[in-house]
């Protein structure tokens, strides 16, 4: 499977299984910030197989391109529909435990203690100096 830079308008999207893309703003958000970290799938006719939300925030945000993954054998109606149930219910939500988990460690990582930030300074410090040392000796 190899990712593409696929032309967003030649992307056709036909009957769905989802009805509701919920708000997509959160998605949009996510997109300008990090990029589009799962590409979409589409068959060989620019059909889209899977990531209809993915495709709709990247349209509304007025991406022209969008990187998808091309199947390399055309699938028929069974399997994509099969394909699109199967990525949207194989979704497992973090647990609330999990979610505030990850959002302590963010935290502690966005606003390390005082005894973290001096480490750091530290290390900083020593790798200053092994460059410092490395093109010194790198020149001689």
């Amino acid at each position: 499977m190899n990712v593409v830079h696929v032309d967003i308008n030649k992307i056709k999207v036909r009957k769905r299984v989802r009805k509701d893309l919920g708000d997509l703003r959160p998605l949009m958000d996510s997109l300008r910030t990090y990029g589009l970290m799962n590409p979409i799938t589409i068959n060989s006719k620019y059909e889209l197989v899977a990531g209809e939300r993915r495709l709709e925030a990247a349209k509304a945000i007025g991406w022209p391109m969008i990187d998808a993954i091309i199947l390399s054998q055309d699938v028929n109606a069974v399997t994509k529909l099969e394909m699109e149930i199967e990525e949207n219910n194989q979704r497992k939500e973090f647990t609330d435990e999990e979610l505030l988990d990850g959002y302590k460690r963010l935290n502690r990582l966005k606003n390390p203690s005082i005894f973290r930030r001096f480490l750091n300074f530290l290390v900083r410090i020593f790798e200053k100096i092994g460059e410092f040392f490395k093109r010194l000796f790198k020149k001689k």
